[in-house]
């Protein structure tokens, strides 16, 4: 994510929470925010697994 794509966010974030958020609210939002975008760059690079696979290697 670009410095120009994270500060975007930052504004986007903290345009759509309540007044009375808190630090944690703004934070998680953010978190969330950044774990789509790793996992978008990872689909990106091909570093995915299909739905099956991982549906069986957690029902084993």
């Amino acid at each position: 994510m670009s410095t120009a794509t994270v500060k975007s966010e930052l504004y986007a974030i903290a345009e759509r929470i309540s007044e009375a958020a808190s630090y944690d609210d703004a934070m998680y939002q953010l978190y969330v925010r950044m774990k789509i975008a790793k996992g978008r760059q990872a689909a990106d690079k091909g570093r995915v697994l299909p739905h099956d696979e991982v549906k069986s290697r957690y029902l084993k």
